[in-house]
């Protein structure tokens, strides 16, 4: 009986090790994965940089699995669209996600 709470303690803290190396493990990319969306944030950001009308210091650009991550802040509404239209219109891009603030 003495012992009983000390091995179902380890028993858990045990589990709950393994379970979260098991989450860790499910967000990881492949090699192939990484380089391609290191690319697809590099030719955002690269015309963002070019385009007059998107204040690219302002909008940080994240990629995972081709899906464009946007998030910043933004003059106007027509700054957040463009951003958004130059992030979907890269080659190799799925999808865009959208969490740029307006805030003139």
């Amino acid at each position: 009986m003495k012992y009983a709470s000390a091995i179902a303690f380890a028993l858990l803290t045990g589990a709950t090790i393994v379970s979260t190396g098991c989450s860790v493990a499910r967000d990881q990319q492949t090699v192939g994965s990484y380089v391609d969306d290191a690319g697809i944030t590099t030719a955002v950001k690269a015309k963002m940089a070019e385009d007059k009308g998107v204040s690219a210091a302002a909008i940080s650009v994240e990629t995972l699995n081709g899906t464009v991550q946007l998030s910043g802040f933004a003059k106007s509404q027509a700054e957040k669209d463009r951003a958004e239209s130059i992030a979907r219109t890269t080659k190799n891009v799925r999808g865009v996600r959208n969490s740029i603030v307006v805030r003139p």
